[in-house]
């Protein structure tokens, strides 16, 4: 479960104010709103990675919003990936096991799991430089799921893809949530992305959460 109460949050001028969201343990919460509406903040303060004013996030069955990040039990895939340039893909794979003090043994077996799950047996020598876009989010998401976390937070990992790749991100993105049973909060942009992963739809309005039945429809601007 991921869930809110009256969550306040500042991000320089800018303040999501009263946040509340729900999201039921083992569902796919997408939150949508217009770039500069909070998303972002909110999504970072879930993760610990902005200072909450006031109010309450519950990650699972804690209160977490005076835990460091670390302690959370919070998976992250930033928007960009985020890989570090000098590790190969297994040694990300591995990154977050060896800071937690997994032995070798459980390292190899969670590794091998993980490149079978995320379709990337054949990358795990490759260095980031060395993988395409698609390729560079796959390695995120196995990092970010490593040490089994039973959230996962996602800021619009897929934005940088063309259409066909992110279309088989979507599709990699569902099965690996029904298949661990992770707690999912991503933030998009894209609104075919959204209403194929979401099971719990939630729109942001000037810091402002709102769930909803449907993504509302992209404003286009008429032509003069």
């Amino acid at each position: 479960m991921i869930e809110t109460r009256n969550l306040v949050v500042r991000n320089g001028e800018f303040t999501v104010q009263d946040a509340n969201l729900r999201i039921a343990g083992g569902k796919y919460g997408v939150l949508m709103g217009k770039t500069g509406s909070g998303k972002t903040t909110l999504l970072e303060a879930i993760c610990g990675l902005k200072r909450v004013v006031s109010g309450s996030i519950i990650v699972g069955e804690r209160e977490v919003a005076t835990l460091k990040p670390g302690a959370r039990g919070i998976g992250l895939v930033p928007q960009d990936g985020a890989l570090f340039p000098m590790l190969t893909v297994k040694e990300h794979l591995e990154f977050a096991l060896r800071v937690r003090g997994w032995s070798s043994a459980d390292q190899h077996r969670r590794v091998d799991e993980l490149s079978t799950l995320l379709q990337i047996e054949s990358l795990l020598k490759r260095k980031p430089h060395q993988l395409s876009g698609g390729e560079r989010q796959r390695v995120a998401l196995g990092r970010a799921l490593s040490f089994r976390p039973a959230t996962l937070c996602l800021d619009e990992p897929l934005s940088a893809l063309d259409d066909d790749t992110r279309h088989e991100m979507v599709e990699l993105l569902k099965r690996v949530q029904r298949e661990t049973g992770v707690t999912a909060l991503h933030v998009t942009h894209n609104r075919s992305e959204a209403e194929t992963l979401a099971d719990i739809k939630l729109h942001i309005v000037a810091g402002e959460v709102m769930q909803v039945e449907k993504f509302p429809a992209p404003h286009i601007p008429l032509a003069p």
